[in-house]
């Protein structure tokens, strides 16, 4: 496989469409679809870490599955280290799956309970290495290892371990093969608040040892603000704004932003007291009708007559920033090529405590 330029991105996703479509009536005809995906872009350069945040239902879960062809897209292109992974046959991708993996949300569900740990960690060098079996064991211990798991524990089953336990067996069978990539899919939601940052704190150990890539789904803003080093910020199937972590956090420009942010609470009590929350009105309109224009134009309190008739274009900032929203049109760059960031947890950054 041939890697890409050392000063490219890892992941290239251009104008990703991912629509489910509505069948109705007797004959079950297509009336419709539910556009849970609607025309995104975005870089992630390697071993940076892209949060991607949004409310419930606004497509992110889609995003990272449409990304790593667990999905069909309806549109779009996706390149992976180099390679294009949006339209290749189901062999030529097989061969591609070692490069990326996913960490599921839920634990639980994502692994199988009639097999052992072991087992299931050594599933994806069944499928893509021939190994002998001392090799095999001996790499599911190494594992094992950089999980924090106890290598006794290898012949034990999932409903014997714990939340966070479970959560380790999912990150070790994610590494199996030494991806460059891996799509984090809210694997702090499901685990109790005092596991979370233990879980974390090891996805950035492994990624200082390993190299990673992540793009790391949340609606965790406090996490993702600890973690990230850019967030892109996503509505109703569209990214309205991508920033630097920093930067998004200390000024968020895109109304919608400005409004999910408001609502996490600060540490400060004299602060907290003081703050006004940005209370949005109405509903989140349907991802199978959304409004015409800007989507976020139904709830937004600077809404303008153009929002309600044109979808507005991305306009990119001198620090790299992007925005998708009629209020910059007049002192920004329009463009519909992403920038891609770099890491900076090296420096600015702790351990979650």
């Amino acid at each position: 496989m041939a890697d890409p330029k050392a000063d490219g991105p890892l992941v290239k996703v251009r104008d990703l469409k991912m629509y489910f479509p509505i069948h109705a009536g007797l004959f079950k005809s297509h009336v419709g679809d539910i556009k849970a995906v609607d025309g995104i872009s975005f870089d992630i350069a390697p071993g940076e870490t892209l949060g991607l945040v949004g409310e419930s239902g606004c497509g992110k879960s889609t995003v990272g599955r449409s990304i790593l062809r667990l999905y069909d897209i309806t549109g779009g292109t996706v390149e992976i280290n180099g390679s294009e992974i949006a339209h290749v046959d189901r062999d030529s991708l097989r061969s591609k799956r070692p490069t990326m993996q996913m960490i599921f949300q839920d634990p639980q569900a994502s692994l199988n309970p009639r097999m052992t740990v072991a087992s299931i960690i050594a599933e994806p060098l069944d499928e893509h290495l021939k190994l002998t079996p001392d090799e095999r064991l001996a790499r599911v211990y190494e594992l094992m290892d950089w999980v924090g798991l106890n290598r006794a524990f290898a012949k034990r089953y999932p409903h014997e371990f714990s939340g966070g336990q479970r959560q380790r067996i999912g990150i070790a069978r994610a590494l199996a093969l030494n991806p460059k990539f891996i799509v984090c899919d809210e694997p702090i939601a499901a685990l109790d608040v005092s596991i979370q940052a233990q879980v974390v704190n090891l996805l950035e150990e492994l990624q200082d040892r390993l190299d990673l890539t992540y793009l790391f789904i949340s609606h965790d803003l406090s996490m993702v603000r600890h973690i990230a080093d850019r967030v892109a910020v996503m509505y109703l199937g569209r990214i309205v704004e991508i920033a630097s972590r920093d930067a998004l956090f200390s000024e968020p420009l895109h109304p919608y932003t400005q409004a999910l942010l408001s609502a996490v609470p600060e540490p400060d009590p004299s602060y907290e007291r003081n703050r006004k929350p940005i209370v949005l009105k109405g509903d989140v309109p349907s991802p199978a009708n959304p409004p015409k224009g800007c989507n976020f134009c139904t709830r937004c309190p600077k809404v303008m007559d153009v929002c309600r008739q044109v979808e507005p274009e991305v306009f990119s900032f001198d620090n790299g920033r992007q925005v998708a929203c009629h209020l910059y049109a007049d002192n920004t760059t329009m463009t519909g090529e992403p920038t891609t960031g770099g890491r900076t947890k090296k420096t600015n950054k702790e351990t979650v405590s």
